[in-house]
């Protein structure tokens, strides 16, 4: 039976290029729009199939081959074979395709992404699967096979493989992650079972053997143990730096986290003694130049560990006004509301399961602006939603390249109430 060829038109929110056979859109991972391919469909569903490559009739312009020799098998870098300039093209009318459908807006995708300044070198953290025999690397696309690597091209020069210590503790470590600032190496283990004493005097053995290590923690749930200096530094914008544990969420791209943090700021045009309700805070990425600002800053998050590491570092700033509260974020609206609070501003920065739950405290709230920064276009469209039908417009958005060679995109959009 011959294979079907079909052309790639258009790339979607995933490793898929998207063209049609026989009326249904057809899901290839692996294509470039422009693309014209053979295919053999694997699956086929009501209203779409996938398919896989079996031959490439007539390369895309923006086709290139992969520079990573772990690729195609390394499930990592999913758009590497995609020319740069095109992935940012491509994220912007991705985009601008799912708000504007969702939303019923017409958003000029050109310019909308802020490309990366390094397509490649730009990840400050790593995190790396452990399999048999101490070996390092990333899942095999669509497995759960270990692509053993010896490097990374996506990585910061500095990021070393941590084969000292994924060896030294066994079978009984699943992942590691490596993170850096300017200055220092962090070490973060992933355990299958609570920290033991013996893990602790292997993982000194390590930090003492290797000069380059400034710490490591041992993580296995809510267990959790530390050998030297975990702590890493993190400039959020010129002349604002904060100190976080190294095993606490962090942008991973840090050229482009300052670029988000700036635009941020910009959208939410803050003035002395504004208040300012920041949901999903973290460690304070937004809080913390908000208060810099003059901001009365609330910052709500359900990890204990990132509002601690907030409050420290807004204490050592001597930003007065901001309160951090370990909370989950959709009981704090609700108590706010009750309490009539206003905020000014509202920023959230979900992860990428969105906030669906959070969305009616939030327009209960009647901030007169808010601020969605999300990683995930299609839950970030589905939340907005709520907002428009509550009497929000949007006003902005701004996409940042923070993961290139992968479909993923940073987006910030800012909604006034009208």
């Amino acid at each position: 039976m011959p294979m079907p060829q079909i052309e790639i038109s258009a790339m979607t929110f995933g490793p898929f290029g998207v063209g049609r056979h026989d009326g249904k859109a057809v899901m290839v991972p692996g294509a470039v729009a422009g693309d014209k391919l053979e295919v053999e469909i694997v699956s086929e569903r009501r209203d779409y199939a996938v398919a896989k490559i079996r031959e490439v009739v007539s390369a895309s312009a923006d086709r290139r081959v992969a520079p990573c020799p772990y690729l195609p098998r390394c499930g990592g870098c999913d758009w590497q074979h995609i020319d740069y300039s095109a992935q940012v093209r491509f994220k912007g009318e991705v985009v601008a395709r799912e708000l504007g459908y969702t939303l019923g807006l017409e958003i000029d995708p050109v310019g909308l992404v802020e490309p990366a300044p390094a397509e490649f070198g730009y990840r400050s953290r790593i995190r790396l699967r452990v399999g048999a025999k101490g070996v390092l690397g990333f899942y095999e696309a669509g497995s759960n096979t270990i692509v053993e690597i010896d490097s990374c091209m996506v990585a910061e020069a500095g990021i070393r493989m941590p084969l000292h210590l994924a060896r030294s503790l066994g079978k009984r470590v699943e992942e590691i992650e490596v993170v850096r600032d300017n200055a220092r190496e962090v070490q973060v283990a992933h355990l299958k079972k609570p920290v033991s004493d013996e893990d602790l005097r292997r993982a000194q053995n390590v930090l003492e053997a290797d000069s380059e290590i400034a710490g490591i923690v041992l993580r296995a749930g809510t267990s959790r143990a530390t050998v030297g200096n975990t702590a890493i530094s993190i400039e959020l914008e010129p002349e604002l730096s904060i100190d976080v544990d190294a095993d606490l969420f962090s942008q991973v791209n840090r050229a482009q986290n300052q670029k988000l943090v700036a635009s941020v700021m910009e959208m939410a045009a803050i003035h002395e003694s504004s208040p300012v309700l920041d949901l999903f805070c973290g460690a304070g990425n937004f809080s913390l130049p908000a208060s810099r600002r003059g901001a009365r800053v609330t910052g709500v998050d359900d990890d204990a560990g990132a509002i601690a590491a907030a409050a420290r570092n807004a204490e050592r700033l001597k930003f007065r006004a901001a309160q951090f509260i370990a909370m989950k974020a959709s009981a704090t609206a609700d108590f706010l509301h009750r309490a009539r609070y206003r905020p000014e501003v509202i920023i959230l920065d979900p992860p990428r399961t969105g906030a669906l739950d959070l969305m009616e405290p939030i327009v209960k709230l009647r901030a007169p602006g808010v601020i969605y920064v999300s990683c995930d276009v299609t839950t970030l469209a589905r939340d907005l939603r709520v907002l428009a039908g509550a009497g929000y417009k949007i006003n902005r958005v701004r996409g940042f390249d923070f993961f290139p060679n992968t479909h993923h995109v940073e987006i910030a959009v800012h909604a006034l109430l009208t």
